[in-house]
């Protein structure tokens, strides 16, 4: 089952961690932050969440 997530673009660091692990789900915006282009798996949305140094990946 698909989840949607979003990024807290204030709390993103653009480290790129998300955007090289999940490149479906998420990819640069224009300021160098991350951005949602897709939704995630449910099996790997909590890694996803957790693997984030800034925690700015959520669940919506």
């Amino acid at each position: 089952m698909a989840v949607k997530v979003k990024v807290n673009a204030e709390a993103c660091i653009g480290c790129g961690l998300c955007v090289g692990s999940y490149p479906e789900t998420f990819e640069f915006d224009a300021d160098g932050k991350a951005t949602v282009i897709g939704e995630m798996d449910e099996a790997v949305v909590d890694e996803a969440i957790g693997n984030c140094p800034a925690g700015a990946i959520e669940k919506e």
